[in-house]
């Protein structure tokens, strides 16, 4: 039987996966509603960026309920605190993904021309606004969230919507947006034909060269101008989940303490780099598949990033550094992970060969032809 350290290491390995799968896998459909209006210029090619995500975006969307889930049985404290602190941002959030069934499915109810191109922008919208929201929320959490807890555990937050859209936290939003954008431009090129995919490659080009000079700014700007967090002292690994029971410090430049001890996390920045550098390039070439491996990469590696520069600490308190939340004192029992560990063995396998199927029965691009002749395209 694995021991209580191994399992919560597990547990935030398995987090860190099931995250970095939603922004590659929903991150495309993000990235195809932002790019929507400005791609596809007619009603035809409009409709062709809804079919290419279409069969697609509500299995995707399986992957932001699966971490969540994740959160809430392994992670208890982590739940309780980010989803009451973050409550309203998480409001846009769910708007934004109510948004995007509706405006798939009522812009064809009607043929005006004004009735589709609200719908279309209002999908727009359904894009833009978790991107950014996403982003704004792990700029908040490298900085420290306003939290703490009594001496019976019970959490107070003492921040507000507005106080989480400072500057830092909007550039890692920005981050979140040009990433997503290229992601989206990466599935159309490969999913569409003609102008959308030439227009696709064109943006997806644009998005990967800021990409890679925005997380630029906001690797600098974490290493000299943000306070990041370190645990002194010993720490019991494999003790009570207590929040109250460390010292944590803050000082600039901890944030790239596991780099120091642990080479291998440079794997996170080097394929967020290298991916979106290759991206740029099979953009240009008019490498379709390429373009979209590699920029699935670069999503993954920006994601890893975040989970890598901040280990152990999932939460961090900028009120009382010593009652952040950590690998070691916020998960839930061994029991409980042992237990749910044993459930992701059996059933996350049939997700992935599941998954795996969908995506390789609905292989081809729609072509802008095909809806104009009416095949069976819903949307």
């Amino acid at each position: 039987m694995l021991d209580y350290m191994t399992l919560r290491l597990i547990w935030w390995a398995l987090l860190g996966v099931l995250l970095a799968g939603f922004a590659v896998l929903d991150g495309f459909d993000i990235g195809v509603a932002m790019l929507h209006p400005f791609i596809a210029r007619s009603d035809a090619q409009r409709r062709v960026t809804l079919n290419t995500i279409g069969p697609v975006w509500e299995g995707n969307q399986v992957w932001f309920i699966l971490g969540g889930g994740a959160v809430f049985a392994a992670w208890p404290p982590l739940y309780a605190v980010s989803f009451s602190g973050f409550y309203l941002a998480m409001l846009l959030v769910l708007i934004g993904f109510i948004l995007r069934p509706v405006a798939i499915v009522f812009r064809g109810k009607r043929e005006e021309r004004g009735w589709r191109e609200t719908w279309d922008w209002l999908f727009f919208v359904s894009g833009v606004v978790p991107a950014l929201i996403f982003g704004v929320a792990f700029g908040n959490l490298l900085q420290g969230v306003p939290f703490h807890f009594d001496q019976t555990l019970r959490a107070t937050y003492e921040g507000g919507l507005l106080g989480l859209l400072n500057p830092f936290a909007l550039l890692c939003g920005i981050v979140s947006v040009t990433m997503l954008a290229m992601q989206g431009a990466a599935w159309l090129s490969v999913k569409s034909e003609g102008d959308v995919a030439v227009r696709a490659r064109r943006y997806g080009a644009i998005a990967a060269i800021l990409l890679v000079l925005l997380i630029s700014v906001a690797g600098l700007w974490t290493l000299f101008g943000v306070e990041g967090y370190r645990i002194a002292g010993a720490i019991d690994y494999a003790g009570p989940s207590n929040p109250l029971a460390k010292t944590v410090t803050r000082e600039a430049g901890a944030w790239l303490d596991n780099y120091r001890a642990y080479r291998w996390m440079i794997a996170a920045p080097a394929a967020a780099y290298a991916g979106a550098l290759v991206a740029a390039l099979a953009f240009a070439f008019a490498a379709r598949r390429i373009a979209l491996l590699a920029s699935s990469l670069s999503v993954a590696g920006v994601a890893a990033m975040a989970g890598f520069s901040m280990f152990p600490f999932l939460l961090p308190s900028s009120t009382q550094p010593s009652q952040s939340l950590t690998v070691w004192d916020a998960s839930s029992s061994k029991a409980t992970l042992s237990l749910m560990l044993v459930a992701v063995i059996v059933f996350l396998p049939i997700v992935l060969a599941y998954t795996s199927w969908v995506y390789y029965v609905l292989r081809g691009a729609v072509s802008e032809a095909a809806i104009r002749r009416g095949d069976d395209y819903y949307y």
